[in-house]
């Protein structure tokens, strides 16, 4: 049991002497990303390997290491505070890798790039790894901030004792006989804002709760991420979740609440029983639990799995669900903060904001303070997908311009081409064209150009991107993810997919434009609670920087992109066919005819527009029109 900060430095030993063991440590990434990519049979094969070449080091799991495109990811560990990352490893690469370190050789030419960590003090380590590019060196890490990431990558999520010799617990250590007040008031001065999306000041939301009334009172973290394509919380829960941990403790302290949840939908199943595994240490080393840490101070957290309804992400739905109601958002006031789980006074807040109160606690508000802008202080994680290069999880400092993070950290398009625009937000959020890509991520910035940062899922789109079609996609996933208590929600944004639908199949007339934008903007204004408010984002924002391609597809019939299959008609340029027959041999409709070594024809009467004759093409001759 820990009581005291004795029990604590103790710990602290504990896990430094298992994250640096004497011997050394080969790290294998174990994150739903690096698992999906191979990684249980990569530690298998390192762990066999290190046997047969008596290697003497421990193979371990950790988080998602962030640069997900190049999973799996294992990372070579020594005492001195070295770390050897190498990417794309196989059963095969792990092989040559342990028959490397056998003969003392880091095998630079498989490794990505080398840091060294900086509890350690400097060493001559660089002579043994000159070869390797620096961290530093590599775009996708050289603007990140690791912040909420700190630990992900690092430690072994399933180790309290690792987390512990990283900082953890010390600053609800030093929470513990502060003045609550001054806990609300050093989160306020660091100038945190909710990283769920909608930016409310961290310190004024608990400020809110704490002054209610009740010696009941609840905490609830948000782990409800269901935007299509981003994996921040997930990745958080499953590499670090003792930070969530502490910093739902810290906040609960402050408020004065003594219970909480944890709300994780459950498509996630390692971020559950990682966190759940989390929580059982906690409590059996009194972390958590009757008098925390030697105090008079209890709180007590369980995990509830949602069922995977998008609306859950809104806090009122999110506790009718905990609850065992249907998750349905309710008019507010009263907000959650004056009657929220049970009536009791409630704060929700994001996984991503819990994981920054423990080092602004551990490190000060002015310290926080420094990162970021003034109206958006600290980091942000994203996740990169879509478009890029350098898919992948990433924290930047606010501030820093769309760009940046899509050239600098993303490495622009695979192909090198121009990226036309991202999407941020999530499906609620809006599309950015290229010709904005200089405005700096915060809050209020992108909430002027018509977007919004939301949970911090960014899709990149390249120029074979329809923003009509983009439309169209994210409409009907919240169309569907609608609870349909509200008529401005449920028949709305029904009547604008029917819209989005009639102009992608070609039967779109010139009034459906100013219709469309019309019953958007009723949408916005009529819907009860976030979800339908921001569901016309998509629309609208298309609206304003791509009207030309909703002109193409209503006066021309045509998509520019070529994706709308309805307005495509698939055609042969003569003068670069060669007449080898793959595309004809592709067509499942056998729809292409001509001679060996002439230019073949396409009959648009039969053509399904499947797109197998341009994948089959080996000269580019096929052509959407």
């Amino acid at each position: 049991m820990i009581r005291n900060h004795q029990d604590l430095e103790r710990l602290r030993e504990q896990g430094h002497k298992s994250l640096w063991p004497d011997r050394g440590k080969i790290v294998v990434g174990t994150a739903s990303c690096g698992l999906a990519a191979g990684s249980r049979a990569v530690a298998r094969k390192l762990d066999q390997a290190a046997r047969e070449y008596e290697l003497d080091q421990e193979v371990s799991g950790t988080g998602c290491l962030g640069f997900c495109s190049q999973e799996p990811l294992v990372e070579v560990r020594r005492a001195d505070g070295l770390r050897v990352v190498y990417p794309q490893v196989d059963e095969a690469r792990a092989e040559e890798l342990a028959a490397g370190l056998a003969q003392g050789d880091l095998s630079p030419e498989l490794a990505m790039c080398r840091w060294r960590e900086a509890s350690h003090p400097t060493t001559r380590y660089e002579l043994a790894a000159e070869e390797i590019p620096l961290q530093q060196q590599i775009g996708f890490y050289r603007r990140q901030q690791r912040v909420v990431l700190r630990n992900c990558g690092l430690i072994d999520p399933g180790s309290v004792a690792e987390y512990v010799s990283c900082g953890g617990y010390s600053g609800l250590l030093a929470t513990l006989s502060t003045d609550p007040e001054n806990i609300v008031e050093t989160v306020s001065r660091a100038g945190l804002r909710g990283r769920g999306g909608a930016g409310f000041p961290t310190g004024r939301k608990w400020g809110f709760t704490r002054q209610e009334p009740g010696t009941r009172k609840c905490v609830i973290c948000n782990a409800d991420e269901g935007d299509p394509g981003a994996y921040m919380d997930r990745s958080i829960l499953e590499g670090d979740p003792h930070a969530v941990i502490e910093g739902m403790a810290i906040g609960a302290y402050a408020i004065g609440a003594d219970e909480g949840y944890i709300y994780v939908r459950a498509e996630y199943p390692l971020a559950v029983q990682r966190i759940q595994e989390a929580l059982d240490q906690a409590e059996e080393l009194g972390l958590l639990g009757e008098g925390i840490l030697g105090s008079d101070f209890s709180f007590r957290l369980q995990v509830k799995t949602g069922a995977g309804a998008f609306v859950c992400g809104e806090e009122t739905a999110l506790i009718a669900s905990i609850e065992g109601r249907r998750g349905m958002p309710r008019p507010r006031p009263p907000f959650p903060a004056q009657s929220g789980l049970w009536g009791r006074p409630t704060n929700v807040n994001n996984v991503e904001t819990w994981a920054n109160v423990p080092p602004i606690l551990s490190r000060g508000a002015e310290w926080f303070a420094e990162t970021g802008t003034s109206g958006s202080s600290g980091t942000k994680v994203f996740s990169l997908v879509g478009k890029i290069k350098n898919s992948g999880l990433v924290e930047v400092p606010m501030g820093i311009t769309i760009r940046e993070l899509v050239y600098e950290v993303g490495g622009g398009t695979p192909d090198g081409g121009r990226c036309k625009a991202v999407q941020t937000g999530g499906p609620s959020g809006g599309c950015i064209p290229e010709s904005l890509f200089d405005t700096p991520i915060d809050f209020d910035s992108l909430r002027e150009v018509g977007a919004m940062m939301g949970s911090g899922g960014l899709v990149v789109l390249g120029e074979s991107a329809c923003m009509v079609d983009m439309a169209r996609y994210f409409l009907k996933f919240t169309q569907g993810e609608s609870c349909g208590q509200c008529p401005g929600c449920r028949l709305g944004t029904k009547r604008m997919l029917e819209i989005l639908i009639r102009i992608t199949e070609g039967r779109g007339q010139e009034e459906d434009l100013l219709l469309l934008e019309e019953l958007a903007t009723g949408v916005r204004e009529a819907s009860l609670c976030g979800l339908g408010r921001t569901a016309p984002n998509p629309v609208l924002t298309t609206l304003r920087y791509f009207k030309h391609e909703y002109e193409t597809h209503v006066r021309d019939r045509r998509c520019p992109a070529g994706v709308c299959r309805a307005l495509v008609v698939y055609h042969i340029d003569p003068e670069r066919c060669l007449g080898c027959g793959a595309c004809r041999a592709a067509c499942p409709q056998g729809a292409i005819s001509g001679e060996p070594k002439k230019p073949h024809t396409i009959d648009p009467q039969r053509c399904v527009r499947c797109g197998s004759c341009i994948e089959a093409c080996l000269v580019e001759a096929v052509k959407p029109g």
